[in-house]
């Protein structure tokens, strides 16, 4: 990229203005999205505008309409809600107060507006900026603007961004908020299950969604929750039978508890609704279970958004701001929105119109499929964990092993990774064997970091004696090395030709041919609490320094996002390598710092960035340059990021991931059946199952070797290194921002099955 294109993003914003809004429901990480707005949009050399209480703010004007300032969204990344305020607005849906809203645009030369909200907030955008022209001249006429001034604002650039729990916008896979929602529930969820084991109680439990059931589906998911009831998807005319049938099935199984989840907008086949108390009547009438509701309401707009959230509003809020930069008057409004791990633009109006019934049904289809395969089983898939805990393994564990005994297949599973199958540690899982590991942290299985090639007789041995035709892996880096050990003794053991499959799981990231792996997220989730509550102790004593240590390898993944999320200065990784001279100017940075109103300072260090210059080390040079300015302190954050109960993310990833996997293996081990037994010998019968861009993929190990350093342990190439520059602008360095990796306006595609909605 060139020095030009480098210098254009930092004055495309000069001589311009921008007014962010929030408008509608509040939804967590709102707050994100509007910080890096408005600090992108400073950057760029633009003047940004806070409108405080929405469109209601718009239309009033005065003091609602107020410039911001660097430092006046300072310490907001980590709040719920929205800090400048939401109000639904009558006045705007009338022309006359859309008249008003656009006086006081003009006056203040403002023609560029970013709206963050659900869809009726983003429909109002555009209404508004249809008829600008006509307002415009009405405004003229009646002498409240002058001709100069309606010349200068001739158009108005729209850019929306989706906040909204239920995530029910079409076009976008995840919006902001939805992800710290499901963490409030499932927090809620866990809570409950305790309570409900100690009684033997049913639970029914009412979530959000008044036309969307993607709460209440992933819920459901991630809870081991006994039934679900949709809007999209209604029950079946007997469903009563059905669900006081499968009540006492688990009942008689042995299990305590009964989770029953509904989404307030929940109806049958004749549109009649489906109410959280109608549902504990039927069990208490026809079963005499103890039953209790619980409405979970607003508590799920509620607190901290996750770290995700956070992720996503900052992405979002850079990307609004170049496409309003760029915007010109032939272009239409577009809403920014994240398709897999992309981020792309989509015009506002398509997404508005193409209606909700793009159902996020993906589960039920796939569970559709998962009947279908049920008639061709009766093959036998073992299960193992590989390397380090993670959490998460436990949920892809249980879909694996559920799926595979859904498909009619005989599932093991296999203790303490390549060790236990080579001592014979394996054992079969029936149903309730996975019972309740969902969310469970770490791995119940047991995993180690041993490789298999030292023991390829007595694993080929175990593959012999308990006829394992599959395998499924779900580990981290050490899982793939296994892999393709495996591939490699296929030469000399024809026991090792079998199909296998490598699901990523590591709080690293560092498993090539994966965008995400499981157990990344719970831990980005458990660093960014505790630096926030590390930022907090600081606040009363001001002109303070942390420095933080995480796990990772030689991976950056996790310094770099948790930076992100936390709002830190700088983060130390060893795939950009930094020299005195950056340490110098990052200590510079601080003592700047500390002469404006923000009196703390954020530094985090991956463990292995850089042999030399250790977190003592840096913490040494810190503390001596600050001397007078500033005192630093240090934390290592160390194996707490390992444990925790898994994320909503990661529960939901590895339920997906195990039944991919196991749909996959169905179908490899049927290609690979020879003369009464399974021979699978050709590269794509040993993969890693990968989150990549937009979908899940299966790739040959063998072929991801090229991608790999295996010196570090990491992909030579990974997609979050193209975040590090939003990192540095939001922590106010002169840094080029590279914007040659464009997101373009793109038209609404109807998802296929295959792609993946994280």
């Amino acid at each position: 990229m060139t020095h030009e294109e480098h210098h254009a993003a930092r004055t495309l914003g000069v001589g311009k203005a921008i007014a962010v809004l929030t408008s509608g429901g509040d939804a967590q990480g709102m707050n994100a999205a509007v910080r890096a707005v408005v600090r992108v949009g400073i950057f760029t050399g633009a003047r940004v505008f806070f409108v405080h209480e929405g469109y209601q703010g718009l239309v009033d004007g005065g003091d609602h309409i107020r410039e911001a300032t660097w430092e006046s969204v300072s310490m907001m990344l980590q709040l719920g809600g929205t800090v400048i305020g939401s109000a639904r607005c009558k006045d705007f849906r009338e022309r006359e107060g859309r008249l008003r809203a656009a006086h006081n645009l003009v006056k203040r030369g403002i023609t560029n507006l970013c709206v963050i909200g659900g869809d009726g907030s983003l429909t109002g955008a555009d209404t508004f900026r249809s008829e600008w022209s006509d307002l415009l001249s009405d405004l003229q006429k009646a002498g409240k603007i002058t001709a100069e001034e309606a010349t200068r604002s001739s158009y108005l650039n729209i850019v929306g961004l989706v906040g909204s729990i239920d995530n029910d916008f079409c076009g976008t896979d995840m919006t902001i908020g939805t992800d710290s929602a499901l963490h409030r529930i499932t927090e809620i969820v866990d809570a409950i299950t305790t309570t409900a084991q100690s009684h033997q109680r049913t639970f029914v439990l009412e979530v959000m969604g008044r036309h969307c059931g993607y709460l209440a589906l992933v819920t459901s998911l991630s809870c081991g929750a006994d039934w679900v009831f949709i809007p999209e998807c209604p029950p079946d005319d007997n469903w009563e039978d059905h669900l006081c049938r499968r009540l006492s099935e688990t009942r008689t199984r042995g299990s305590r508890l009964n989770i029953i989840i509904v989404a307030e907008g929940a109806i049958d086949r004749n549109g009649k609704p489906i109410t959280s108390e109608g549902v504990k009547d039927l069990v208490v009438k026809r079963l005499g279970y103890d039953t209790r509701v619980t409405v979970l309401g607003h508590v799920q707009r509620g607190g901290t958004p996750s770290a995700f959230d956070r992720i996503l509003g900052s992405r979002m809020g850079v990307e609004a701001v170049m496409a309003l930069l760029e915007g010109t008057p032939d272009t239409p409004a577009c809403v920014v929105s994240l398709s897999g791990n992309q981020a792309v633009r989509l015009p506002l109006m398509e997404c508005v119109q193409v209606t909700k019934d793009v159902t996020k049904a993906m589960d039920e289809k796939r569970f559709d499929e998962a009947m279908k395969l049920r008639g061709r089983g009766s093959y036998t898939v073992a299960v193992m964990n590989v390397g380090a805990p993670a959490a998460g393994m436990n949920a892809a564990v249980r879909s694996t092993v559920r799926i595979g005994l859904i498909q009619g297949n005989r599932v093991l599973v296999v203790h303490d990774g390549f060790e236990g199958l080579a001592k014979g540690q394996i054992e079969e899982a029936g149903w309730s064997y996975v019972g309740g590991w969902t969310g469970q942290g770490g791995s119940k299985l047991g995993t180690k970091r041993t490789l298999p090639k030292k023991s390829f007789e007595q694993i080929s041995a175990n593959i012999t004696k308990f006829n394992i035709q599959g395998l499924v892996i779900i580990g981290g880096f050490e899982a793939y090395t296994g892999g393709l050990e495996l591939m490699e003794g296929r030469k000399q053991f024809d026991e090792l030709c079998i199909p296998f499959v490598v699901i990523p799981a590591t709080v690293s990231n560092n498993v090539p041919g994966s965008d995400f792996s499981v157990g990344a997220d719970t831990a980005l989730n458990t660093i960014c609490t505790t630096c926030d509550r590390i930022k907090q102790s600081a606040a009363g004593t001001k002109r303070r320094v942390f420095i933080i240590e995480t796990m990772g390898g030689y991976c950056g993944y996790l310094a770099t996002m948790a930076g992100l999320a936390a709002g830190a200065d700088a983060a130390y990784i060893f795939e950009e390598p930094f020299t005195i001279r950056d340490l110098q100017a990052n200590v510079e940075h601080l003592v700047q710092k500390m002469k404006t109103t923000v009196k703390r300072g954020l530094v985090l260090r991956n463990e292995k960035c850089n042999e030399n210059y250790t977190t003592d080390f840096i913490f040494n040079l810190y503390s001596e340059e600050g001397k007078g300015i500033f005192d630093s302190r240090k934390n290592v954050l160390g194996h707490m990021q390992q444990g925790g109960s898994p994320t909503p993310f990661d529960r939901n990833f590895a339920t997906k991931m195990g039944a991919k996997a196991m749909n996959w293996m169905a179908g490899k081990i049927k290609e690979s059946y020879r003369n009464g037994r399974i021979f699978a010998n050709t590269p794509d019968s040993g993969c890693v199952l990968g989150m990549r861009k937009r979908a899940l993929v299966f790739q040959p190990v063998t072929e991801l070797q090229n991608q790999t350093d295996f010196e570090h342990r990491i992909p030579k190439e990974q997609w979050w290194l193209k975040l590090r520059p939003i990192l540095k602008i939001l922590a106010k360095y002169e840094i080029d921002l590279d914007t040659s990796e464009h997101a373009h306006l793109e038209h609404i595609s109807r998802k296929r099955s295959g792609e993946a909605t994280v």
